[in-house]
């Protein structure tokens, strides 16, 4: 019988600990521990996958106990669960403690559950990984054998399969181009909106480079103060930031021989702007609180939510640095753009889904996603991902129906998507007058209500304040009916 994984569990709260022991121990063998002590006696004592640490407990934080089991057992799968977010906190516990991931209070046990079966995977790829570089390291061909199929594995798995598209998206002549300049070590500039997967595809060229079997990261540089973000690229000598007790490598360290993403360069100050043309151009940096120069051989790959050429016709943004990043640029088109390849997105998203919550889905109807085809957009894929997420919560039937979306949605009017709807386009013209844009509203309201009342006429009549022959009324008026009723006359009556 195959030994279960191993957890470790420490909360200075016994009811907490008792609840994750529940959550967890069908799967699981677990361990508790009340604080940091107890618990370094136990990674001691045991072979721990994965550490669930409430981050407030007496004595030493979660961080500090977490930063302490990265030195030692550098494997075991970190993760930190806390009803405290504050920045400082979260910032700490991903570069002191490298934190796989934060939970926070209150957790729901599927959460719990699904985070440390991830966390077992994780640490049992990266045993597969150690193991395969130590048999490429004395058994020659065959683990070089090994090794170009793990590459192919991770080609397949975060390469440009991941950039889901149909046969006739606009992502294909942007992802075409981004094949051709893969294999060569140039910077890269990908620009897009925020959400339209400029991480995706820089991953994805990174693993269909020559650099495939170095590492990759990723930095979000929006937002980061610039002390914080030097720090995160730079590094720093001991007690240069907040005091810290030794040194910190930066991921233009970590990188070096891998790739770097930076996304959210159009938001980097002056300052920044001048130590990145440092780098992008002669490799040289120094770390935060130093003075020795270290070089790097990383590949530099930028991402910006907006288009730079304002900020450099305004001076806001360095030419020579824009120069330096984009030997190639990468345009991503927007999802209200990408409208063609909704149908093998929500599928693959609701795939997603259905086996992150444990909830059966078989997708959507094709009234379903006509009504999302007509909506534009503006969050982009994490919008969608959202929308999706909250249809499944509510799904009672394993095919998800427009009864199901967001009013805001339902109302969005089809002329924005590329599929205008003819009786509305025309009453919506620029010439109408008041009466027939109001006329317009109306008959799209009316559409919305009865598809979330899966047009039954006496409850949508009764939220609109009508009669049910007023409602019918308007409804032969603005030639409104139910998708696949082409006779009125055959109608059911509800």
């Amino acid at each position: 019988m195959t030994a279960l994984p191993t957890l470790l569990l420490v909360d200075d709260e016994e009811h907490s600990l008792a609840a994750m022991r529940m959550a967890l121990e069908d799967d699981f063998d677990c361990l508790t521990a009340p604080g940091a002590e107890d618990a370094m006696r136990l990674m001691e004592e045991n072979f721990v996958q994965a550490i669930f640490c409430d981050q407030r407990m007496p004595g030493k934080t979660g961080v500090e106990f977490l930063s302490e089991v990265r030195e030692r057992w550098p494997e075991t799968v970190r993760i930190i669960i806390t009803g405290y977010t504050e920045t400082n906190d979260m910032i700490a516990a991903i570069n002191e403690a490298g934190i796989y991931q934060f939970l926070t209070k209150p957790w729901h046990p599927d959460q719990l559950v699904m985070a440390a079966k991830n966390a077992a995977q994780l640490f049992q790829l990266s045993r597969d990984h150690d193991r395969l570089s130590l048999e490429m390291r004395f058994m020659g061909k065959t683990a070089e054998n090994k090794l170009e199929a793990r590459r192919r594995t991770l080609r397949e798995g975060f390469g440009f399969e991941r950039v889901l598209r149909a046969p006739n998206s606009p992502m294909n002549a942007t992802v075409e181009l981004a094949r051709q300049v893969a294999s060569f070590d140039v910077p890269v500039l990908i620009t897009g909106e925020a959400g339209t997967g400029k991480d995706v595809m820089a991953r994805a060229m990174h693993y269909a480079s020559l650099r495939s079997d170095q590492s990759f990261y990723e930095l979000n540089c929006a937002g980061l103060p610039d002390e914080v973000l030097m720090a995160e690229l730079l590094g720093a000598k001991k007690g240069a930031l907040g005091g810290a007790p030794s040194n910190r490598i930066g991921l233009l360290q970590k990188a070096s021989r891998g790739t770097l993403f930076l996304n959210g360069v159009d938001t980097l100050s002056p300052q920044m702007q001048l130590i990145l043309l440092r780098i992008a151009t002669e490799g040289s940096f120094e770390p935060l609180g130093g003075t020795e120069t270290l070089t790097t051989n990383t590949r530099l790959m930028a991402g910006s939510h907006s288009d730079l050429a304002p900020a450099l016709a305004s001076g806001r943004f360095r030419k020579d640095l824009f120069y330096a990043l984009s030997t190639t640029e990468l345009s991503l088109p927007p999802l209200r753009a990408r409208i063609d390849d909704l149908d093998i997105l929500t599928r693959h998203i609701l795939g997603d889904l259905a086996a992150q919550h444990s909830k059966p889905v078989e997708g959507l109807t094709n009234l379903a996603l006509e009504f999302l085809g007509n909506y534009d957009w503006p969050g982009n894929l994490p919008e969608l991902s959202n929308e999706l997420t909250r249809m499944l919560i509510l799904s009672q039937e394993p095919r998800l129906g427009p009864e199901l979306i967001s009013r805001h949605i339902l109302q969005a009017d089809p002329s924005v998507s590329g599929r205008p709807d003819p009786f509305e386009a025309g009453l919506l013209a620029s010439e109408g007058t008041l009466k027939d844009r109001i006329e317009a509203m109306e008959a799209r309201i009316l559409r919305e209500t009865l598809t979330r009342m899966k047009w039954n006429k006496s409850r949508a009549a009764e939220e609109l304040g009508l009669s049910r022959v007023g409602l019918r009324s308007k409804l032969d008026r603005y030639s409104v009916q139910q998708p696949g009723k082409f006779d009125p006359a055959e109608e059911e009556e509800d």
